[in-house]
């Protein structure tokens, strides 16, 4: 973990495994649902983040994604990948002109955002998503489809925003998670093709957000672990012109 102390270790799926991390923060305390991070992923986190803390400002890294300093002679020069780690002076910063900090944008290039998702996943599950969206919130239905034609978006369900933020986002967020779970049938998926609910989020920060108008300022994405571009690029293209669905992460 980052050493700066605005950085909360937080584990994830504490219900799940209740012997892992025994001295970070556990998700399965409080207001939960921990035994939901198989589908849920790092939103398990999120959600206990929004019922359980009272800091002012409140977000989300990963393990193995972290925001970088937008310094970039330090991410040039630092060879510890910790210390190029955004750090609490550097995003107060930020947050005194954006409401949200976001990471760069992921650029598709040659799919849009639904057709890579369909190439990748079962597209019915972002058919599903747009249904609920046209049901019980349609002032974001225009958004959404903007989004799904385009080849742009923040993925990653990487954030720094204030509490209040926070709480509208994930108010909106859940119910339309819930509902999702209970339109698709995924008795027949493994473990990784279950974790679809985590992967749709990704998608939906951009629709709340640009619905809401709100200003962001963007933080490039680290990784402290070496990344297999090659790997990551030739399951891309082998999804799209191959019909290989994704069936582990790279």
């Amino acid at each position: 973990m980052p050493t700066d102390p605005m950085y909360m270790p937080l584990h994830v799926g504490a219900a799940l495994h209740p012997d892992v991390l025994p001295d970070w923060v556990q998700d399965n305390t409080g207001d939960n649902i921990s035994d939901r991070n198989a589908k849920y992923s790092e939103l398990t986190g999120l959600y206990w983040l929004w019922k359980n803390n009272d800091s002012d400002y409140q977000g989300i890294v990963h393990y193995r994604r972290h925001f970088g300093t937008a310094n970039r002679l330090t991410r040039i020069t630092h060879r510890d990948h910790f210390d190029r780690v955004a750090g609490s002076e550097e995003t107060l910063g930020l947050l005194e002109d954006s409401d949200i900090i976001l990471p760069h944008k992921r650029n598709y290039y040659i799919e849009t955002i639904y057709s890579h998702y369909a190439h990748t996943f079962p597209g019915k599950q972002l058919d599903a998503t747009r249904s609920i969206i046209a049901e019980r919130q349609p002032e974001y239905l225009a958004s959404f489809d903007s989004l799904m034609a385009g080849k742009r978006a923040h993925m990653f369900n990487m954030f720094i925003m204030s509490r209040e933020k926070l709480g509208e986002y994930c108010t909106w967020l859940f119910p339309i998670l819930e509902e999702l779970g209970e339109r698709i049938d995924d008795s027949g998926y493994d473990a990784f093709n279950v974790r679809y609910p985590g992967r749709i989020s990704e998608m939906l920060l951009d629709v709340w957000l640009n619905t809401r108008g709100y200003a962001y300022s963007e933080l490039p994405v680290i990784s402290p672990e070496p990344v297999n571009w090659a790997k990551k690029g030739s399951g891309f293209l082998l999804a799209k012109f191959g019909g290989k669905k994704y069936a582990k992460s790279f």
